[in-house]
């Protein structure tokens, strides 16, 4: 008996169709979340960049080529933050879903408003980004924009579970008010804090507080003596609350920083995953938070 039930699980496991959901690359931790989200098991989610890694230096590679080759939608930031790895990616996949103007070519930065846009580039300015500042993801409200969107195009490209993707969203959307009620309550306006990178645009602009420095002299150029000190001068006037940096950018310049003007280095998570208890979006977000609080 027990080698007819053997028999009979083999033959069933090897005549079940294997899972036949929608297939989606998302280039970041905190996309894959998003996406997560509204399709639940309904989708396959890929991310291609670690937590741990930083998205601004990121090479394409073999196995990520490969998974968009299988995928049905490409996620990605936009406002070109993948420039240096995701055209590559996507030309290399030879996946006709994924090119630029099809329906699986979704860009998440369509649906915000986008801050520091520049009217002119050059060199000079360092890493600046033309399309403007890429870290949205920051801003809960910003990327409840997002997933909706993601909810439009995942019933779009999978009719009959429509109604699905959509009561998810639904149910994402009613977390994340539930959040943002405590959130709002923390009494950040008139807070001011000194940063290593342009990460934390888009949260002061929907909290109230002020960034009144950075570390950097200009996005992806480190800091010299004289600007540093430049830097010690405005904090003894403006007397920050902290320094605020991420576990992949600037954390020995900040403590040297700390250490000369004895103001406390916070660590912010920078994505998803990045930091113990910010598995997904919500707690991400609630980690930052309580961070800044």
């Amino acid at each position: 008996m027990r080698e007819i039930f053997l028999s009979f699980a083999l033959l069933f496991a090897l005549t079940t169709p294997a899972f036949s959901g929608v297939n989606v690359v998302a280039t970041l931790p905190w996309i894959g979340s998003a996406a997560k989200e509204i399709g639940k098991d309904k989708i396959n989610v890929t991310v291609l960049v670690k937590p741990n890694q930083d998205a601004h230096v990121i090479e394409a590679k073999p196995s990520m080529i490969l998974a968009a080759r299988k995928a049905d939608i490409i996620m990605y930031d936009g406002l070109d933050l993948e420039i240096g790895y995701l055209p590559l990616i996507i030309e290399s996949s030879k996946n006709p879903k994924l090119m630029p103007g099809q329906p699986g070519n979704f860009d998440c930065s369509q649906f915000i408003t986008v801050l520091e846009k520049p009217t002119t580039v050059d060199r000079s300015m360092g890493d600046v980004h033309p399309l403007g500042n890429p870290h949205y993801h920051f801003s809960p409200s910003r990327v409840l924009l997002v997933a909706e969107g993601m909810a439009r195009l995942l019933a779009d490209a999978d009719k009959g579970n429509a109604g699905y993707y959509e009561a998810n969203y639904k149910a994402f959307a009613e977390r994340l008010h539930e959040k943002e009620r405590q959130w709002r309550a923390v009494p950040f306006q008139g807070k001011k804090f000194i940063a290593y990178h342009k990460y934390f645009e888009y949260l002061s602009a929907e909290y109230g507080f002020k960034i009144i420095g950075y570390i950097e002299p200009k996005p992806g150029i480190p800091p010299s003596a004289g600007h540093i000190e430049g830097l010690i001068e405005t904090m003894k006037e403006e007397k920050p609350t902290a320094i605020l940096v991420t576990p992949a950018y600037g954390m020995r310049e900040a403590e040297s920083l700390s250490a000369k003007t004895g103001v406390k280095v916070t660590v912010l998570p920078h994505d998803v995953g990045s930091m113990d208890g910010t598995g997904d979006l919500i707690s991400f977000w609630d980690k930052v938070i309580t961070s800044l609080k």
